[in-house]
């Protein structure tokens, strides 16, 4: 496996990595090298299972959750001499790559000899990030170079895999859907939402994640008398700039800026909110709105990827995204009990549906899809 990020570093890919990682490990038909990345400079080789190493090649990081493009080249320039060490003094069968760029670059090379696998995760898909317009266009006689080579494409999200396909629509692109632990998120007894209404999105601190316009909602609904307070988890660039705009829209007092919560920490912070809203203006499958579902919370999100899989009698879609539209699906909970009770069950029937166990066997069946072709085509 190559993932550029990697608990601490990075959002939802890093973590989706993680958890296929803990299902597979002490299987004796599996064992797997991971190569990823640490936040300060250096090699660490990390024993994660008896079946299971991790190779974090060290970087200069600023922020643990923004990547400057100077690291990213930092990243493939250190990680491509570790990734062709491993595959000097290993036998593998596959190579697993998450994210297309940059992680898929370092397999491309060995493509003939060692097939590879793409997670596609969101940032690696043109049209996804209005920030990186100018890279997609750039990049993208390569990015195709690298998608076409391998040997399967795999979105963790229905949506993700349309945008994919507006890009290369020769492709056949698999989907499969990220996870969560319900042993670990699982919800708080059954009650109606307290005042003020507690709503909290958990993201990173990034302008695709439109969070001025989750304040702006805030600043909204207390002019028209609604109760309410965002919580929100996460760390970012734009941290600053969105206390400042909390402040500036008289809010301040009603937006509660949490910096990055532990992960231990991060179930019963869910269960101490009463909605999870969310205001992305893409995403691939957001871990943290199954992780909010499992622990019983309704979800309010604007339309983007992943939500066709995830939101149906458990929440509330807003098709346009503004401040208006957001706060009246929040009076629409906050003012009908009975539905926010329905909603409250709904989510966690459904998140059930989505286990990291069921994806991890998912990705067993592409990998030994891969690897009985690659033994096909060396009779």
């Amino acid at each position: 496996m190559a993932n550029y990020e990697f608990p601490p570093i990075g959002g939802g890919a890093g973590k989706a990595n993680l958890c296929l990682l803990k299902q597979y490990t002490g299987r004796d038909d599996l064992v797997i090298d991971v190569l990823t990345s640490a936040p300060k400079p250096g090699f660490i080789t990390e024993k994660f299972a008896d079946n299971i190493t991790i190779y974090k090649v060290g970087l200069h990081k600023k922020n643990l959750h923004f990547w400057r493009k100077g690291e990213v080249i930092e990243w493939l320039f250190k990680a491509s001499r570790h990734y062709r060490k491993l595959l000097n003094a290993n036998d593998y069968d596959l190579a697993h790559a998450f994210f297309a760029f940059p992680t898929a670059y370092l397999c491309l090379r060995r493509a003939p000899k060692l097939p590879y696998i793409i997670s596609l995760r969101g940032s690696d898909v043109p049209g996804y990030n209005m920030r990186l317009q100018v890279d997609y266009k750039l990049l993208a006689p390569l990015f195709r170079r690298i998608w076409r080579s391998a040997a399967a494409v795999v979105a963790n999200s229905q949506g993700l895999a349309e945008l994919a396909k507006d890009f290369t629509p020769e492709l056949d692109i698999g989907v499969i859907n990220n996870g969560v632990d319900t042993e670990i998120f699982y919800p708080r007894p059954a009650g109606l939402p307290a005042r003020p209404v507690k709503a909290l999105t958990v993201c990173r601190l990034i302008s695709r994640k439109r969070i001025d316009l989750l304040i702006e909602t805030v600043a909204g609904a207390k002019a028209l008398g609604i109760d309410i307070q965002l919580n929100i988890a996460g760390e970012g660039n734009l941290m600053a700039e969105l206390k400042s705009l909390a402040e500036k829209v008289d809010a301040g007092e009603r937006v509660n800026f949490l910096g990055r919560v532990p992960a231990e920490q991060m179930p019963q912070l869910y269960r101490d909110n009463d909605i999870f809203i969310m205001s992305s203006a893409h995403e691939g499958m957001s871990n943290a709105m199954l992780e909010a579902m499992a622990c019983g919370l309704p979800v309010i999100t604007t339309r983007c990827e992943g939500v066709e899989e995830l939101i149906a009698d458990n929440g509330i879609v807003v098709e346009r995204p503004d401040p208006g539209s957001m706060t009246k699906a929040i009076k629409a909970l906050a003012d009908d009990p009975a539905r926010y009770e329905r909603m409250c069950d709904a989510s966690v029937s459904r998140a059930k549906q989505f286990t990291w166990s069921y994806v991890a066997e998912q990705y067993l069946d592409c990998y030994h899809a891969v690897s009985n072709n690659r033994s096909m085509a060396n009779e």
